[in-house]
């Protein structure tokens, strides 16, 4: 991941990563392929999508009801149709909402699709499942784009998450990723000062990441 960083950081390997990501690019898992429009986060940059994906597979979601919150291109929405959820995805991004939906139509799925910060525009919170995969860098954002990466400074985002399922009273199972080199302990310490309680259920290290799903 500390690479990763150092291509959205870097001028030299920013301006690579540009290059690369000027234009739509496919990401595929099992038989489910999206395309990603250049302004929503690049699933190919990082493992914690594949991660999310592996994970889920393995969760019985016949019939469930299940939130990705901030959705980025959505494969793991389309995904969670394919194997029987009923699912909702939002996000912030209107790019990649509305990549999402023509995804949805060339991988023959049916996603309800919001544009939402966090929870602020779900009516009905009765999930099943929640799928976070959060901006964890604590600087601010300057764009759109980078509220993918950057949750703010001070953990703005962790601060608005977590109030918000306290505030609202959401009993969802939620799982949520983290690595290695984002400030676990500050965000935990968020949860906690929310009365929101995550516990590690899993780690998986690939090649020199690591990456912790939690649960609450």
């Amino acid at each position: 991941m500390r690479n990763i960083i150092k291509k959205i950081t870097h001028p030299f390997l920013k301006l690579g990563s540009n290059l690369y990501y000027s234009k739509p690019r496919n990401y595929c898992y099992e038989n489910i392929c999206v395309k990603v429009h250049p302004d929503v986060f690049p699933p190919h940059l990082t493992f914690s999508t594949k991660i999310l994906l592996d994970f889920i597979s393995t969760i019985n979601l016949s019939n469930k009801k299940l939130l990705e919150l901030g959705c980025g291109c959505g494969i793991i929405s389309i995904y969670a149709y394919k194997r029987g959820a009923i699912v909702t995805a939002t996000d912030i991004n209107l790019k990649a909402l509305e990549f999402l939906n023509k995804n949805c139509i060339q991988n023959n799925a049916s996603v309800n699709i919001y544009y939402s910060d966090l929870f602020e525009k779900i009516e009905d919170i009765n999930f099943d499942f929640i799928i976070i995969n959060p901006p964890y860098y604590p600087k601010n954002p300057k764009s759109i784009k980078e509220q993918a990466w950057f949750c703010g400074q001070n953990f703005e985002y962790f601060e608005s998450l977590f109030n918000q399922i306290k505030e609202k009273s959401i009993k969802s199972k939620i799982y949520m990723i983290l690595s290695e080199d984002c400030k676990i302990e500050n965000i935990l310490q968020i949860a906690k000062k929310n009365e929101v309680e995550f516990n590690l259920i899993k780690e998986i290290k690939i090649y020199r990441e690591t990456n912790f799903i939690f649960e609450n």
